[in-house]
Order: structure tokens, then C-alpha cells, then sequence
């Protein structure tokens, strides 16, 4: 596996778009001071991942590594970054012949990462270059001042590097997320040990109320029964005193209509009695008239 191809964008120096092709007999880059091939480093560095704003020699922040313009050009906006790994020999595990990982940055600080030109996460990148010793963090990438750190460290740190470039960079790495992993799982135990805590003093007054909780449940239902059974016993009871009552009706109905039949015949027989009444009269005032 070697860098095929290198494409920079706006980064740093470069305010214009350059290729720069390898091939697997590249040796080197060589130029003037200023000429910016520590900007090259910096670039491969910053598009396999680095996050430091010093290690890339920057100022203040991300978008430092974004063209600040000059005199006869203006600042640009975005600054990218591709390199292309010929991967013919299948080191990075990924089944494509040719591997290219781009990283776009804005001044308004969106960071975005691409792989075969599909989005991806900075995860993604460190995942597929931690076995290839190809990471930001490998000792494919020596800065200027890196040899005489080296030369000049303690024993212990002195392993530490050996450690690094003997490839032992994944197991470091896999070791801190499965202590960061570990760290956030004993964070929520003590949590659930604090709820637990919490609610068992809880406990003994729940239980308490629980237990009323039930009598109140079986005293109400026994209630309903009751009340219900009343309501039923209301209802038989109206329901009988309304049939009586029913029935008493009918029969002073039909007293009321015999009384009022008896009526109507006394009235007639009355009224036949006052005409009766009213030609004797008559008959008396004439034969008292004749003498």
C-alpha cells in the first residue's frame, strides 16, 4: 500500500487546487525553505484526522488551516484535503483497489469527512488506517522536531515510542474505549445503585399505603355490592308499589265511571221531575184562573 495521489484545496499555502501523483518508487519532496512541504505533512496529517491545532501550526483554531488571502488573492471560504492509498494489496480492509479519504472544513467550523466520497465519521477513518500504521498517530509521520524528541526522551518514554511504532497504537487505542466504555458503565451503577437507594427507603411507605391501598379497594367493592343490592331491592319495591297503585287506579276508574253514569241518570230523572214539576204548576195556576 503506498499514497497514490494527493489533492489539495485551499489548505494552508496552497490557494490553488494541485494534484500531486506518487507511485510506489516516490522517494521524496524536496525544495526551498517556504516553499511548503511541511504544509504537504500538515496536510496528510490534517486529512487522516489530526485535531490538534498546534501539532498542524495553527493559531486559534481549525479554520487557521483555510487560505487567509493576500494581496492579489482572496480568502477562501473552504479548505479540503484528498489522498488516495493504492490498496492493490488489500492492507486496508476495505475491497477496493484505491482508498481515498477527504476532509472539508468551513469557516463557519462545519467539519465534514468523506470516504470513497460517501460521509462518514472520523471513527470510520481511524477504524479502517489503525491496523495499516497509516493513523495520524503512526510512525509513517515524523515531524521536524520528532527525531530529536525521540533521541532525547526518557527510557520510559522512549518505550512509550517503541511501543508506537511497534504497532501496539490499536491495542492502546481499543484499551482506552473499553475503559471509557467501563467508566460510563460504573457511572450507571452508581446511578441505579443511588435510584435504588432512593427508593428503598421509599419501600415501607409504599408498603403501608399498598396494604390500605387494598382494604380501601376491598371495602369499596364490598360498597358497590351493597348499594347496588339496595338499588336493586329500591327498584323491586317501586316497581310492586307501582303495580298496586296501577291496579288502584283502574278500579277508581271504572268507580269514577259508574259514579259519573248513576250522575248523568239522576240528572235526567231531575230534569224530568222539574218539567213535571213546572206543567203541574201550569195545570194548578189554570183551574185556579177558571173560578
Amino acid at each position: 500500500m503506498y499514497i497514490k495521489e494527493i489533492k489539495i484545496n485551499s489548505f494552508k499555502s496552497f490557494a490553488d487546487k494541485i494534484n500531486i501523483n506518487l507511485d510506489s518508487n516516490f522517494t521524496g519532496i524536496v525544495g526551498p525553505n517556504g516553499s511548503g512541504k511541511s504544509n504537504i505533512v500538515d496536510a496528510i496529517k490534517w486529512v487522516l484526522g489530526e485535531q490538534s491545532v498546534k501539532t498542524l501550526r495553527a493559531s486559534s483554531g481549525m479554520s487557521d488551516v483555510i487560505f487567509s488571502g493576500s494581496k492579489s488573492r482572496n480568502p477562501s471560504n473552504t479548505a479540503s484535503v484528498s489522498i488516495t492509498f493504492d490498496n492493490s494489496d488489500n492492507s486496508l480492509p476495505s475491497n477496493y483497489n484505491e482508498v481515498t479519504i477527504r476532509r472539508v472544513v468551513s469557516r463557519s467550523g462545519e467539519n465534514e469527512y468523506y470516504l470513497n466520497n460517501e460521509k462518514c465519521r472520523l471513527k470510520d477513518i481511524n477504524d479502517l488506517l489503525v491496523d495499516s500504521f497509516s493513523s495520524r498517530e503512526s510512525f509513517n509521520i515524523i515531524p521536524q522536531n520528532k527525531i530529536e524528541e525521540i533521541l532525547s526522551d526518557k527510557p520510559e518514554e522512549r518505550r512509550v515510542i517503541f511501543e508506537e511504532a511497534a504497532g501496539v497504537l490499536k491495542y492502546k487505542r481499543r484499551k482506552e474505549e473499553a475503559l471509557k466504555k467501563l467508566s460510563r458503565t460504573h457511572e450507571n451503577v452508581d446511578r441505579i445503585n443511588m435510584i435504588i437507594d432512593e427508593l428503598s427507603t421509599q419501600i415501607e411507605p409504599l408498603e403501608s399505603a399498598s396494604k390500605k391501598a387494598i382494604i380501601y379497594k376491598e371495602n369499596k367493592e364490598k360498597l358497590e355490592s351493597v348499594d347496588i343490592a339496595l338499588m336493586v331491592k329500591d327498584i323491586t319495591n317501586f316497581n310492586e308499589t307501582l303495580k298496586i297503585k296501577e291496579a288502584d287506579k283502574e278500579k277508581y276508574t271504572l268507580e269514577l265511571a259508574e259514579s259519573s253514569k248513576l250522575s248523568i241518570k239522576k240528572d235526567a230523572e231531575i230534569e224530568k221531575l222539574k218539567l213535571e214539576g213546572i206543567k203541574f204548576e201550569e195545570l194548578i195556576s189554570s183551574l185556579r184562573d177558571e173560578h
